[in-house]
This record gives structure tokens, sequence and C-alpha cells, in this order.
């Protein structure tokens, strides 16, 4: 029985159902499940030294592309709104193949873990040139984080009035047997998966209404989550309003897009109706708050999503978008962001911590996950707050106000993923070399 014991640490945020906080306290960890936490608990294992340091659950990202670390900063899309960076980008994009979508997942992958993530989902909704959904599984394995990836597509090209090139877009009912295929491969829904898979038709202004309801009626026959684009921007209102003659709220629900088992990215521009929606179904939503603000899309409503009762998660979106995937950053982004709208008592930094670990898991229906409580993942981030950005901090744990950018130790499952600030899995110096050489590849053979 293998057995881990976080020993003495400065503060341990549990974020369980009373939202507990311990001083001087261990955590202890039994065959990758958390197994006490308290104080002067003991093991026959192995110690990790807490003293300095505030423990908190691993964080969760909800919302990501990671092929887009790849095409970080790219010129032509740095200032564009939503529609015209991804023009900008989709003939980039067309140039992947397997090795891009696995390098870049990599990349991506250790960057979120070394910002103390140790649960993301991932939204592939492109597949040029033989890439699959597998290509990012495997990264995922390697790396060791909890993955939960969403079989995305696109149908709906220019020629049909859609916005990606004819070049990008795949048949429906190929993809539908893509999707089949991937959930039957690869998805766990046993307490404690490593790999869970979601179906994530891309946006509104990409798929059919076919596509949208036909990957609803199948994920739910499968047992699997739905994911997609949803509200973003005012771009994203008005097309729906001029295709759909209806806001996206209700086009989601038309089409059976609400309830417990979907989660939409965005929701910038959720009226008050569709916030009560979402909040009546259960329908969760990932905030994106650096890339709302790198495109200029706006303010997410999280204050009053929040207040109904809406499920809300992060997202650090795709590195073209952001040009980021630091977790922790997002969350203080967060914090700022509803204090900018709302004023400085809209959101306080235990609140975005708590939507970046405990919020997120929900949002993903990982209820093993996001919190420090026996019987659950032991997926814990270790944070030093003996640097220099807590120095003077009269309260560490208010880890958004003053706080490292940099975990010092995570686990998933129990095993270290990231130990002394380091990636353990892989040479991580070699794996940006080589992310490095394919931008770099893909740049002169535009």
């Amino acid at each position: 029985m293998a057995e881990l014991l976080i020993r003495n640490a400065t503060t341990v945020l549990t974020m369980d159902d009373a939202r507990t906080e311990l001083s001087g306290a261990d955590v202890l960890i039994r065959d990758g499940v958390i197994a006490g936490v308290g104080h002067g608990l003991a093991t026959t294992g192995d110690t990790v030294d807490g003293a300095g340091c505030v423990v908190t659950p691993g964080l969760v990202n909800t919302h990501h592309h990671l092929y887009q670390t790849l095409t970080r900063a790219v010129p032509g899309g740095q200032d564009a709104l939503l529609f015209g960076w991804l023009q900008t980008l989709y003939p980039i994009w067309s140039r992947f193949g397997p090795e891009e979508m696995f390098v870049s997942a990599q990349v991506g992958l250790a960057e979120l873990a070394l910002s103390g993530c140790t649960l993301t989902s991932d939204h592939l909704y492109l597949y040029p040139n033989g890439a699959r959904l597998d290509d990012t599984i495997a990264a995922a394995r390697e790396i060791g984080l909890r993955f939960h990836p969403t079989r995305g597509s696109m149908s709906i090209g220019e020629s049909k009035g859609g916005l990606p090139p004819d070049s990008l877009v795949e048949d429906e009912r190929a993809i539908l047997e893509d999707c089949i295929r991937v959930v039957d491969a690869f998805h766990d829904a046993s307490e404690g998966a490593m790999v869970r898979v979601g179906l994530a038709p891309c946006s509104p202004f990409s798929v059919s209404r076919d596509l949208m309801r036909d990957a609803a009626l199948l994920a739910r026959d499968k047992g699997v989550t739905l994911h997609t684009h949803l509200a973003e921007n005012d771009e994203d209102i008005a097309y729906s309003e001029a295709q759909f003659g209806c806001r996206p709220g209700q086009y989601a629900e038309d089409l059976g897009w609400t309830g417990p088992d979907v989660w939409h990215a965005h929701c910038v521009k959720l009226d008050g109706q569709e916030i009560d929606l979402f909040a009546r179904s259960g329908t969760g939503v990932a905030h994106c708050p650096c890339s709302n603000c790198r495109l200029g899309s706006g303010i997410a409503p999280v204050r009053a999503m929040r207040d109904a009762g809406v499920k809300v998660g992060l997202g650090v979106d795709g590195s073209a978008s952001n040009d980021s995937g630091n977790l922790i950053a997002e969350a203080r982004q967060a914090m700022l962001l509803q204090r900018v709208s709302r004023g400085a008592d809209a959101m306080s930094a235990r609140e975005a911590l708590e939507i970046a670990t405990r919020g997120g898991a929900q949002v993903l229906g990982r209820n093993d996950c996001g919190q420090i409580a026996v019987g659950k993942r032991a997926d814990i981030a270790i944070w030093d707050v003996t640097g220099v950005e807590s120095a003077g901090s009269w309260d560490p744990a208010a880890l958004l106000l003053a706080g490292p950018m940099r975990v010092k130790h995570l686990f998933v499952e129990g095993r270290a993923v990231v130990w002394d600030g380091q990636m353990t899995g892989i040479d991580l110096p070699i794996l940006i070399e080589r992310q490095n050489r394919l931008a770099h590849r893909l740049a002169e053979s535009l």
C-alpha cells in the first residue's frame, strides 16, 4: 500500500464542503487517494515537508486548445477580434499533422502543470493531415495530467456560409463515426479515471444544427459530456440572431445543449434569461478571462452567474489567443476583472481560487476531484510562499493577491508530476527545442 505524507504545511486550503483551512497541518495520501487531513498524521511511506508552503487542490482547466501552443503571437492575429483572428490562423493550422498535435499538447500540458493544474480539458476541433484525438491523449499520458479531451469538429466551411476554410471541415457522418471510435477506445467512466472523453462541435458558426443535435443524442447514449463555444462576443451574438433568429442560449436549449452534462466556453455575452436557464438546467460555463481580454470580447458576468447558481470553472483557452497557459494567473485575472466590472468586493482571492479548483471539477463532472478531503483523488498543488512574491504578506493563503505563479510540487493521483519546480516525466528543454523547430518550420512554409 503506497503512502505519502505532506507534513506540517503552513496552510491547507481544502475547498471541502465547509471550506476548511488548517494551519500546520498534514495530508496523508494512500494509493492515489486522500486518506487523512489533520494534525499529527503518521506514515510508513515517504514524507514531503510542507513548511513555508500553502497546499491546495490541484487547479482544474475547463477549456483549452492545446494545439495552439505552436502559434503564439502570430503576426496578423495579434490585434484582431475573434473572427478575424480565426481567419488569420486557420491556414496555418491546416498545415498541422500528428507530430504538431502531439508536441504542442505536451508543451501546453507542461505549462499547465507548472502553474498548478492537475486536470485539464482540451477542445480539438480540426484534424488535418492525419491528426487524431489520439495524439493529444498520448501526450497527456506521458506528462501525467488527468485529461478530459473532447472530440471537436467543424462541418460548415466558407462555401456554405461558415467561417473555416473548406479544407478544414469534415463530413458529418465521418465526425460522428470518429466520435464513437474515440469514446469506445478511451473514455473511462470510473471514479479516479485519468481519461474521460467529451463531444464538442466547435461552435454555432462552424457546424450545422443537425450535427449539434446528433452530437447531443450520441453523447447521452454514450454517457459522455458535451462542450462548445457560446456567446463569446458581439459578433457571435449577431451571427446567432441573423442565422438562427434567436440568441445563443435559446439555440443551445432548442438543440439539447443544456443540462448538467454540458458546459459552454466563454459566455461573455449571456443575458439574464440565459443565466437563469443555465442555473435551472445545471449547465456549466468555462470562464476564460485572459483570452476574452486579448480578443477584446468583454468581461463575462461571472458574479451574476455565481449568484444565480451557475457552475463556473476557469479556462486558459488556446495559447494563440491568450497567449499563455498559466492557470493560477488566469484565476488572478478572473478575480481582477470582476472587481473592475463590479467593484473591489465583487470577488475575493479565495472565491477565485475556489472557481479554479472545486468549481472546475464540478463543471467537468469530476466530483472525485477539486477538494482536499478524505476519499477524493490525491491531486494536490504545493506552493512555496517563502519567496519574494509573498514576502511581507499577512495572509499567505491569499495566493492570488501575493503568491507564486509557479508551483513547487504537483501530485496527480499521488504521483509527482512537478518536483521542486521541475517536470518529472519529460525533458522540458528538449521538448521546447522541438516545439520551436516545428513553429519555425510552419512559419517558413507559408
